[in-house]
């Protein structure tokens, strides 16, 4: 604020700052709402000491301003983080200060002329007082982002606290309870974890509701999602994957069974990975014999190869056809018109192709047991 030094203006003003205190204090109960309340303790003894010392400083200024502009700084940044602390907008602290402007600037005049200050003086005054509100104000909107930024921070740190703990292993719901409660958030009935890559943060946030619950762990964002039955979920998590990104959706399960959503969701998104899904976010409910399949890697390649051994006789291109007939008739179940046309060849090249594939596994294509296991080789190898 440039205010160019005036002792003689300062001392007519020196007077009457009590004065034009107390009006302050009386008008501030009368124009703002917020403030229309006894001013007692904490919050009185803050707007009394801050209008005390808004009006010394100013006085101050005018006196000296390279002595005094940066004298009580804290005060008014310390009246912006304390509005935000109590939960209120700036709106109010700043209606104070315009509020205060006003008398201080009509009682300045008053003191001015009757000090005989000529009209440059006070015109110079009233520039001064406004100019002088606008720092102030200034001063605790910084206040106020600063408490922002703190309750941001405390929040997120409390918010990975609470994810990394309900995703470390299945709880108790007393455990569920206690860790909900260090969050003050409230622990739906179900609930299901998304998992992503990490710079999908700050898209994914935009798409949860509040009442979700988002951290960055590791090289990992994790999603809590409390109403994971909401329509329209998939669609939105869709619109926040990046080309090429893949997230896993986890089943939905009692908030005590979070750690075996996200595991869920893990595997979901590492079958996305390899290419073996069409879409950007994986439901694993909907791919459950695959994450069965892929939680033992080389017990299911052991499945396959055992199954299918007896197509090895054939040549590769033989092997091929056969393979393809073979998941065809069991996806159809045994409906020869219907895989004939999901092959697109007549008929009959499907009877011979089923007598050769008896010929080579035998039973194990009218018996039950056989069936399946053939059916989860054929998975294992997709």
């Amino acid at each position: 604020m440039q205010v160019e030094s005036n002792p003689r203006a300062a001392a007519v003003l020196r007077p009457v700052l009590p004065a034009i205190s107390a009006e302050i204090m009386a008008a501030l109960r009368e124009e703002v709402p917020e403030y229309d309340r006894p001013l007692r303790g904490p919050f009185g003894d803050a707007v009394r000491l801050g209008v005390a010392q808004a009006l010394e400083r100013f006085a101050d200024i005018v006196e000296d301003p390279a002595r005094s502009q940066r004298i009580g700084r804290e005060i008014y940044v310390g009246l912006g983080r304390g509005e935000r602390a109590a939960g209120r907008s700036l709106d109010a602290l700043l209606s104070a200060y315009r509020t205060g402007a006003r008398i201080a600037w009509r009682r300045a005049v008053e003191a001015g002329v009757a000090g005989g200050l000529d009209p440059q003086d006070l015109y110079a005054l009233g520039e001064a007082i406004f100019a002088y509100i606008d720092e102030l104000s200034a001063e605790s909107a910084d206040g106020y982002a600063q408490e922002q930024s703190r309750e941001a921070g405390e929040r997120s740190r409390r918010t990975r606290a609470c994810v990394r703990a309900l995703l470390a292993r299945p709880q108790s719901e007393a455990e569920v309870a206690a860790t909900a409660a260090e969050l003050d958030w409230t622990p739906p009935a179900r609930l299901a974890v998304v998992v992503g890559p990490a710079d999908a943060a700050g898209a994914l946030v935009a798409r949860l509701q509040p009442e979700d619950l988002l951290a960055v762990l590791d090289d990992e964002v994790v999603a809590v999602v409390a109403d994971p039955g909401a329509p329209g979920l998939e669609e939105r998590l869709a619109a926040a994957v990046r080309p090429g990104d893949v997230l896993g959706l986890g089943s939905a399960l009692p908030p005590a069974e979070a750690a075996t959503s996200a595991g869920r969701a893990r595997a979901a998104r590492r079958l996305g990975e390899t290419g073996r899904t069409d879409s950007p976010v994986v439901v694993a409910d909907a791919h459950l014999p695959a994450l069965l399949l892929r939680r033992d890697p080389a017990l299911a390649a052991d499945l396959a190869a055992h199954a299918l051994a007896p197509l090895q006789e054939e040549t590769p291109a033989s092997a091929q056809r056969l393979t393809a007939t073979l998941r065809a008739w069991l996806d159809h179940q045994g409906r020869i018109e219907t895989v004939a046309r999901a092959l697109d060849v007549h008929p009959q090249t499907v009877r011979y192709r089923l007598a050769r594939l008896r010929e080579l596994l035998g039973d194990a294509l009218d018996d039950p047991d056989g069936r399946f296991a053939l059916q989860l080789a054929l998975r294992a190898t997709a």
